[in-house]
């Protein structure tokens, strides 16, 4: 895995990966044209987590009709400005998912499949999640 950055001006970085995607990251900037590393690290893992949820869920054949995943990080105040905790927060929608479905693969993305996660905890950072499930709302037909 690799990633290139090139200074654009100020404190905006242009990141390029390996396989060509592109994207920018800011920080200090009076308008940033991007997100700020540390709020890239925090975003990793509910994306990583969001990417085994969703794939334990389909392989379970549950209808996901939208999932969203939340982080909230707390840093430590001295540097190097450490994540300390992370609380997740993961919705889902969906007509036919089982509590039981939904929890077990966010334990599976916390304890065997996710890179971001893991790597966090090995920091020291104490993570803690919640979930909740929502039925779609059927649509009325009007005559």
């Amino acid at each position: 895995m690799e990633v290139s950055l090139r200074l654009v001006e100020g404190f905006h970085l242009q990141a390029e990966t390996s396989n060509g995607i592109t994207f920018s990251i800011d920080a200090h900037s009076e308008s940033p044209q991007g997100p700020a590393p540390m709020q890239m690290l925090l975003a990793s893992v509910p994306a990583c987590a969001a990417m085994d949820i969703i794939s334990i869920l389909r392989k379970q054949r549950v209808e996901i009709a939208a999932f969203t995943a939340h982080a909230r990080g707390k840093r430590a105040t001295e540097h190097p400005r450490v994540f300390r905790t992370i609380d997740l927060h993961f919705v889902l929608t969906s007509s036919n998912a089982q509590e039981h479905q939904l929890r077990r693969a966010i334990e599976l993305s916390e304890e065997k499949y996710c890179s971001a996660w893991a790597t966090l905890r090995a920091s020291g950072c104490k993570m803690s999640w919640t979930y909740e499930i929502h039925r779609p709302v059927e649509q009325s037909t009007a005559p």
